[in-house]
């Protein structure tokens, strides 16, 4: 029933705002904020993986369209989480089978949310959403892809999503420092992240224009 309604208030107001790619990521903002009601790191992370999937996207030389539907994807790509109860998404300490099977509904959930109105980029972005937890290996979820399977602008999203997860303090773990974090991700390059993609990360991630967003 909560997904029935999420789904018709989200319908609502996408109807609204259907073929204005501005005024669908305003409205991806009224949904990443109203996420942040229950937790405001969600919306942060939203605004941050935004904004530097859209820097790899202007450096590998997306399509206007394609950097439209990423940052639209990027915006969105946790609202899925507005159906996962408190007592999982805010655990403090790390989640037990059920509750991380619970967590990892969210991916599909929030891209059957998208995918289902009128917007003319709808399954793009669905897709981004519903397959930003896919690894490179294939080892990931909800379908298991693996490599080129996955599309390219989730690969990008999950790139940045999982900088930024390591990148500030959440209610499990410190925020971990730059130099740490890019060794980590190095290490998993080719198994979770697509290494090529993890290259242009790094060279967006040390551009000037970027340095808001990079960990200490």
């Amino acid at each position: 029933m909560l997904n029935r309604i999420n789904q018709l208030k989200l319908g609502d107001a996408m109807s609204e705002a259907v073929s204005n790619h501005s005024g669908v990521l305003h409205l991806g903002m009224v949904f990443a904020d109203a996420l942040r009601m229950r937790d405001a790191y969600t919306r942060l992370h939203s605004d941050r993986v935004m904004a530097l999937s859209h820097g790899i996207g202007l450096d590998i030389g997306l399509t206007r369209q394609e950097l439209d539907a990423l940052e639209l994807g990027a915006c969105l790509h946790d609202i899925g989480k507005i159906v996962v109860p408190d007592a999982v998404l805010m655990k403090p300490s790390k989640l037990n089978d059920e509750e991380f099977a619970i967590m990892q509904t969210h991916p599909s959930v929030g891209a059957n949310l998208i995918e289902v109105y009128e917007h003319e980029d709808a399954k793009r972005i669905a897709d981004i959403v519903r397959y930003h937890h896919e690894w490179f290996d294939g080892s990931g979820y909800p379908g298991h892809l693996v490599g080129e399977a996955i599309p390219l602008l989730s690969r990008i999203v999950t790139v940045v999503d999982n900088y930024d997860a390591m990148a500030v303090r959440r209610v499990y773990q410190e925020a971990r420092p730059h130099d740490e974090i890019l060794r980590i991700m190095e290490s998993e390059s080719g198994s979770k992240l697509d290494p090529e993609l993890f290259q242009r990360f790094v060279k967006v991630i040390h551009d000037p224009r970027y340095a808001e967003f990079k960990a200490s």
